[in-house]
């Protein structure tokens, strides 16, 4: 699915592929997070993924150019889950919105586990 901007000179089509990867940057980059999370669905294990594969933790769905951002995170061990999820909802609501000059709608954060960081 697409997300279509118009615009007095015309139409603008972004992927949602390109959203989720400018979304997972944008949450990378958020203290408290470890990374995105894959999850297993043969044997239900989590693995954190390496940075290349940003989009796999991400889902972006798009319902009347309303963004929603789904997130699997895992975060630092000993952080506030509520602070971190409160910053990433932040920082990525307003740059998705900045790049894309679509509204988020929603942002789902789904923390599937802790790492302890050295």
């Amino acid at each position: 699915m697409k997300c279509r901007i118009y615009n007095k000179l015309g139409e603008v089509l972004i992927d949602t592929e390109v959203i989720a990867r400018y979304s997972g940057s944008v949450a990378i980059e958020c203290f408290g997070i470890v990374g995105m999370a894959a999850i297993s669905m043969k044997d239900g294990l989590v693995k954190l993924l390496k940075k290349n594969s940003l989009t796999h933790g991400v889902n972006v769905t798009v319902d009347n150019n309303r963004i929603t951002i789904d997130f699997h995170v895992i975060v630092v061990y000993g952080v506030s889950i509520s602070a971190v999820a409160d910053n990433l909802i932040e920082n990525v609501k307003y740059k998705v919105e900045q790049f894309t000059g679509a509204p988020v709608e929603k942002i789902n954060i789904y923390v599937e586990g802790v790492r302890v960081m050295d």
